[in-house]
């Protein structure tokens, strides 16, 4: 698949992930892409710096604007999604409302309009799930990776993310506000581990999904991980001008967050293929014969992948990542 002289549409385009990968598919000459979001602040803010793509207000919950929006359209790639822990604990049935109905209603004009191909993003929340976004986006995935068991002219696949450094999800945009501010950096707790993913890494696992899905699987890119306090550590040598005099203050988990961040499960470790760099984690209704062989029991964890535990190291992924999305 290419997307040279295509028709994209981003569901979501307004958000960390939409603006890079938008800007990343410029390089490859599609003919249009459509940013299609409810929040028109965002999408003033974005039309100054990529005047040449085409906005469209709405909303993943309609499905009528949904099928307007989709007319001609190639290949989508839906990103809308309530994702804050905390706000989707407060009201679940909003997370119901855009990230189950709403993907459903994704699916359905894919699927009549008979687009190419479709990628979901979901998030390592989703396994395992402890808390109301991560329940949805579970949801989720099912919705979108059983669509291809009955046939179909269009492939759905997902991709799944641990912590996308820099995105308004991730803690990374609050040290650095907190750091401006000369505020302590609040920690939840120090051996809390999370992955470290650059944004532009992000795009790359949804490019691979584009080209290699045959329908139904989840993908996963490896990465490495380290600790919330090696994390701050490192921001706050690289950031604050009091160095390691900047303090920390612990503050416990929140409600519906987990100790470690889990992207492959026990029982998905058993129908995976794995390259270098990626897992595949094929759907039940298509395991392939050949597998990667693993371990009855293992898993793909923040605890259990390569740790980052020297500050010059995080220091270089934090280079890497390059501007980070506004926390206010």
């Amino acid at each position: 698949m290419t997307v040279r002289g295509a028709t994209i549409l981003i569901t979501g385009g307004t958000g960390s992930f939409g603006n890079r990968v938008a800007k990343h598919l410029l390089k490859h000459k599609p003919a249009q892409i459509r940013i299609y979001s409810r929040d028109e602040k965002k999408q003033w803010e974005m039309k100054r710096a990529f005047p040449q793509f085409r906005y469209i207000i709405g909303d993943v919950r309609d499905s009528d604007r949904l099928a307007e929006a989709i007319q001609g359209v190639d290949y989508v790639f839906h990103a809308a999604a309530l994702k804050q822990v905390p706000s989707c604990e407060s009201y679940p049935f909003e997370a119901v409302k855009t990230n189950i109905i709403g993907s459903q209603n994704v699916c359905e004009v894919a699927r009549y309009n008979r687009i190419r191909c479709m990628v979901a993003l979901s998030t390592d929340k989703a396994v395992k799930p402890v808390n109301a976004m991560g329940i949805s986006k579970a949801m989720m995935e099912k919705i979108v990776c059983s669509q291809n068991q009955f046939g179909g002219q269009t492939t759905f696949s997902c991709v799944r993310y641990g912590n996308v450094m820099g995105s308004r999800g991730s803690v990374i945009p609050l040290f650095r506000d907190q750091i401006r501010k000369d505020s302590p950096l609040t920690l939840t707790v120090p051996e809390m581990t999370r992955f470290l993913m650059t944004l532009d890494q992000s795009v790359d696992l949804v490019l691979h999904a584009m080209t290699q899905a045959r329908g139904g699987e989840v993908f996963v890119r490896k990465a490495p991980a380290c600790t919330v306090q090696a994390l701050a550590e490192a921001m706050r040598s690289k950031y604050s001008p009091h160095g390691a005099r900047h303090p920390i203050k612990v503050v416990g988990i929140r409600p519906g967050e987990k100790l470690h961040e889990v992207l492959v499960n026990e029982y998905e470790m058993q129908r995976v293929t794995e390259q270098p760099d990626y897992y595949a984690i094929h759907p039940e209704y298509r395991v392939p014969k050949r597998l990667t062989p693993k371990p009855l029991g293992e898993e793909y964890t923040s605890a259990n992948t390569r740790r980052l535990e020297r500050s010059e190291d995080i220091q270089a992924l934090l280079e890497a990542m390059g501007e980070v999305e506004s926390y206010i």
